[in-house]
């Protein structure tokens, strides 16, 4: 059942409560993961013991049934706080594959464990080394033997995949120069990392600019029950799509929560520093970029929100998910700029949080889809433009 007409009374509740759940693992806890590149276990625990990553779970499979309204908030008072939802976002999007496109058998086997955080559900493995965004290139094959499909590939960039009990896996099962449409011959499956690793399934960590917890995945001969495989074989491009506007507008309600730190944090340090006997915030040189910022920020943040709403009713959103995650990095980036630029020389130093949220911000341009992407989409499928790639 669609939510719609959502309280917003009930937003504010919810705003804050994780604040207040946030304010438990403040910047000394952040600088110290990202200077580890340790996986943040005790902030993604207390998120599943609040609900939060259950949040879009139907309440039939223990979940809390909210809206993508309320997931969005959660993120962006995440971000707001200076923490970051990486390490743990995907928990609440990947399962729509599995609750839109599963049989009945396979939402009771993985759902409520997921609900109950009993299961971990956040890796994603789409990406591939040779096609990156070119996803009906991948090369990763799954091939039918008998009850089970055995896989052999790779895929990179597969974030929290050392962190997580499932894997939702897309594999090309009928070769390429065989299907009828492009867009056909991928399927979708669930592998069961707690089985498959050293069975098939190898996991490499990739040290990167951010502390995503990112690794490449190798597939040897791994055996998955034909069972675990999501909805028809060949379709499953289309059902990995499906879930991506609710990914995108929750990446964007990430960056929405980045930008109003990196603001807040400018316009507070503008207030303090003190240079040729003046508040900085006095000289209209660094009070009109945060001031430009802002307005960026807030309308990108109706962006987000209207996607939201209208994903909540049940109406198509590809035009607004990907306009809203547009503009919302745009202003994360912008805002991210401002707030280093703002500090000057300290905005480089770690116990600042400047330079931690700086990096982290600056991957919304590339990920989960590219600026570039977005671009050729919306010229494309809103403007009628001729197909570019």
């Amino acid at each position: 059942m669609p939510i719609s007409n959502t309280d917003d009374t009930d937003l504010a509740s919810i705003r804050e409560a994780v604040a207040a759940l946030c304010a438990d693992f403040p910047g000394t806890y952040w600088r110290e993961k990202d200077r580890d590149s340790a996986y943040p276990t005790e902030f993604v625990e207390a998120l599943k013991d609040a609900g939060y990553l259950a949040a879009l779970i139907p309440e039939n499979y223990g979940g809390s049934g909210l809206g993508l309204r309320h997931a969005a908030v959660i993120l962006e008072e995440v971000h707001r706080s200076g923490g970051s939802g990486s390490a743990c976002h995907a928990q609440m999007y990947v399962m729509g594959t599995i609750l839109r496109h599963g049989s009945d058998e396979q939402k009771q086997k993985w759902l409520p464990p997921i609900a109950a955080g009993d299961l971990r559900l956040q890796a994603f493995g789409v990406t591939e080394p040779t096609s990156g965004t070119d996803t009906l290139s991948l090369r990763t094959t799954a091939v039918r033997d008998g009850d089970d499909y055995v896989i052999n590939g790779q895929k990179v960039w597969t974030s929290r995949a050392e962190h997580s009990d499932l894997m939702l896996l897309l594999a090309r099962t009928t070769p390429r120069e065989k299907v009828e449409k492009r867009t056909e011959g991928l399927s979708v499956f669930i592998v069961d990392m707690r089985e498959a690793t050293g069975n098939g399934l190898d996991i490499r960590p990739i040290r990167a600019m951010v502390n995503h917890s990112t690794t490449e995945v190798y597939f040897n001969d791994l055996r998955v029950p034909a069972e675990n495989r999501i909805g028809e074989e060949g379709q499953g491009l289309r059902y990995i799509l499906s879930g991506m506007n609710a990914e995108r507008v929750l990446i964007a309600a990430e960056c929405i929560g980045d930008a109003r730190w990196f603001i807040e944090k400018a316009s507070s340090y503008a207030k303090e520093r003190v240079v040729f006997d003046r508040p900085i915030g006095r000289n209209q040189g660094v009070q009109f970029p945060i001031a430009r910022a802002f307005a960026h920020m807030e309308a990108a943040a109706l962006m987000v929100e209207k996607a939201a709403r209208l994903f909540d009713e049940g109406a198509s959103i590809g035009p607004q998910a990907n306009m809203a995650k547009l503009l919302a990095a745009d202003a994360s980036w912008e805002a991210a700029d401002m707030c280093l630029q703002t500090h000057g020389g300290f905005g480089f130093a770690e116990e600042y949080d400047v330079e931690r949220k700086f990096r982290e911000t600056r991957l919304y341009q590339v990920a989960p889809i590219s600026t570039n992407l977005i671009l050729a989409y919306i010229a494309e499928h809103v403007l009628g433009l001729p197909r570019s790639y």
